[in-house]
């Protein structure tokens, strides 16, 4: 009879202790995700490495060289508030050869694709008509020694910045951080 009571006893037993040894990891395992969710939210929004040590600003000038390259690269400004970007082409070579511009596009457009379709816009001084609804904002086209403000508002969010003037896209890019 102790072997009936005994081996029933047992069973439940175990199946208790089973029981409270899965909620136990249940626990864990919702703490770890809360805590995996936590970090999730507090990477995205620092997106961009570096831009802890970017000034946060609304006026920004950016120059242009021959060489295709920008002077900035990361730019850090107050999201809802109006941001004055200048740019300024530093080059010495004619507009035809190696003008630039800046063209702030929406998250999310892809660089190469606008590119190649700005490539084909010389018409419009490399902004491409069929993709005006991916543009935020661009300055003319400039040569040496000239430049010009755009003035333009960005919710929050990260944006790309570019030359579209064939070509130059590739290495003459940055972003723009709206937080």
């Amino acid at each position: 009879m102790k072997k009936l009571f005994f081996v029933p006893a047992l069973a439940i037993a175990i199946g208790m202790a089973s029981c409270g040894g899965n909620s136990e990891k249940k626990t864990e395992t919702a703490t770890n995700e809360t805590a995996s969710s936590t970090e999730t939210s507090e990477a995205a929004e620092t997106t961009v490495p570096g831009i802890e040590n970017v000034t946060l600003s609304n006026q920004w000038t950016v120059e242009g060289n021959d060489q295709m390259q920008f002077n900035i690269n990361l730019i850090r400004v107050k999201a809802g508030e109006p941001v004055e970007l200048t740019l300024k082409n530093v080059g010495s070579q004619s507009k035809e050869s190696m003008g630039h511009n800046i063209v702030v596009l929406k998250p999310g457009v892809d660089k190469a694709t606008f590119g190649a379709e700005a490539a084909a816009a010389s018409d419009n001084e490399y902004i491409p008509k069929s993709s005006l609804s991916s543009i935020v904002a661009h300055t003319k086209l400039l040569g040496p020694g000239e430049q010009d403000k755009i003035t333009f508002t960005l919710e929050k969010g990260v944006y790309t910045y570019l030359c579209s003037f064939p070509g130059h896209y590739g290495i003459m890019n940055g972003q723009i951080v709206a937080e």
